[in-house]
């Protein structure tokens, strides 16, 4: 029977969570459910030199934005617990020593000087120190010691740390789901520290550790991690545990050139690389982004579904989603298609939706009164939404609607604002005076007549018109406008106009 899928995600709390970050999370999450497996949350803080206060619920917070909740992990126990590795520090020293009892590491003492002055040296001969089967037998370790002699080292509180004892002489053959099979010299590997003086795992003995007792079937993680691969599948195989399959995703890539994508690219760009907000760098809830925008976006970034279809809600990915066709190479970010995508998800809400979260930004501006209800504002979002990208684009896109403007486009004013056309304007304001039903059809129907009994053309009166009732040459159709301003407030405009321009 295979084994049950069980995914993680283990990011350190060093900082707010990178949108690569949220991808991985993404693509863990997609594969979890793709299974009927878990999605495990687990926070690596054994380095607590780097831990950031915030950094965790900031993380749980990002996960819980995007949609993507996690199944076990901080305050959801399933037995596999706890998920922090700060809270998990008396499990490792246990492992360090079975590898040491099985002759697959070693003590070393070397201290941090002696390392830099054999590191330096080198440097002087051109050469790169590596700490491995070359040289152990010459460092000050358990393998160059006797059996007494170490043991008086420790036994007199010499500080050391645990280093992996790599194999000599022999070929890794690797697998990982992306990128097919992997072929490693262990000649080229170094002795990895396991354990610290400060009686603190390392990364690669925690992570191998925690897999394997919270069963992971599956690492899905960057490709920075692509490097650590052959030391992770010797440790598996130093315990004689099942290996698990593992998966590198490829980067996300700088917009323009070569380069991961860094906060410094969305800084000069002008787009957010974070999922919220941290401190004074914007995230892409508060840039105006939907959830479901990001996680669509963030999909195909480095996956595709082997088809021309780009929308997917969640469902729809989890059920297209396979490892197989993640691509090795990495992938261009592109802040204008993510632009597509959260213009997409807005046309695609209700109005009734959209006009709420309208209601907030006209709150901020102190527009809650007349003739702003409820019914008013669904019409002017129905109106003007298709030219949106970001509710955040309403405002300037409907000011008109609920106020007159207060200054009018230049260039328009000297192109549509003739010598007659105050007169015009003028006799306009009689035309709609008369008008009872000033629904949108009705005023352009009469209005359209009265231009052709006095044998104007449209571009005599339309243009000026929309420059005197918006500001500016844009805007919905203009008899939609009229009839959502009604009738007072359409000449109130015309009328302050002409006693401007």
């Amino acid at each position: 029977m295979p084994k049950k899928v069980r995914v993680r995600f283990a990011p350190s709390p060093t900082g707010p969570l990178h949108i690569g970050g949220i991808r991985t999370a993404l693509f863990n999450y997609l594969y979890a459910k793709k299974h009927n497996g878990d999605f495990v949350l687990r926070i690596e803080d054994t380095d607590q030199n780097r831990y950031v206060e915030g950094a965790e619920q900031y993380i749980i917070d990002a996960l819980d934005w995007c949609g993507i909740p996690y199944d076990e992990g901080p305050g959801k126990d399933s037995g596999f617990g706890p998920y922090r590795q700060s809270e998990r520090k008396h499990l490792y020293k246990k492992y360090a020593d079975e590898l040491i009892s099985r002759g697959k590491a070693y003590y070393a003492f070397d201290t941090a000087d002696k390392l830099d002055f054999h590191r330096k040296d080198h440097e002087a001969k051109g050469k790169t120190f590596i700490y491995n089967w070359h040289n152990r037998l010459k460092l000050n370790n358990s393998l160059s010691l006797t059996s007494e002699e170490t043991k008086v080292k420790i036994e007199a509180g010499e500080d050391f740390v645990i280093r992996f004892l790599t194999p000599k002489d022999e070929k890794l053959h690797l697998k990982d789901i992306i990128r097919g099979a992997i072929e490693i010299d262990t000649n080229i590997l170094d002795d990895k520290v396991l354990f610290k003086s400060d009686g603190m795992p390392t990364y690669h003995l925690a992570n191998i550790v925690d897999d394997h007792l919270m069963q992971i079937s599956h690492v899905i993680r960057g490709e920075e991690w692509l490097p650590s691969l052959a030391l992770h599948q010797l440790l598996y195989d130093a315990f004689e545990w099942d290996t698990p399959e593992f998966a590198h995703l490829p980067l996300i890539m700088k917009p323009v050139g070569k380069g991961k994508l860094s906060k410094r690219d969305g800084e000069k760009m002008g787009f957010p690389v974070f999922p919220l907000s941290w401190n004074d760098s914007l995230g892409y809830r508060e840039a105006g982004y939907f959830p479901e925008a990001v996680i669509n976006f963030l999909a195909l970034l480095g996956w595709n579904p082997g088809t021309e279809k780009e929308i997917f809600d969640l469902e729809e990915l989890v059920i297209a989603f396979s490892l197989e066709r993640v691509h090795k190479a990495g992938a261009r970010f592109d802040p204008e298609k993510t632009k597509w995508f959260n213009h997409h998800y807005l046309q695609n809400k209700t109005d009734t939706g959209l006009a709420e979260l309208f209601q907030l930004e006209l709150a901020k501006k102190g527009i809650p009164g007349h003739p702003v209800n409820k019914n008013y504002i669904d019409k002017v979002v129905s109106l003007i939404k298709e030219r949106a990208n970001f509710v955040s684009d309403f405002w300037d896109l409907s000011s008109y609607f609920f106020k007159a403007p207060d200054s009018f486009d230049e260039k328009a004013v000297r192109k549509q604002w003739k010598d007659d056309t105050p007169q015009i304007m003028n006799d306009l304001v009689a035309v709609l005076n008369g008008i009872e039903d000033f629904s949108s059809e009705n005023v352009e129907t009469l209005v359209k007549e009265w231009i052709g009994k006095k044998e104007l053309s449209f571009g005599k009166v339309m243009p000026p018109l929309r420059l005197v009732i918006v500001g500016a040459m844009k805007g919905p159709h203009l008899f939609d406008i009229l009839g959502m301003i009604g009738k007072q407030e359409s000449i109130s405009r015309i009328q302050k106009a002409i006693s401007i321009l």
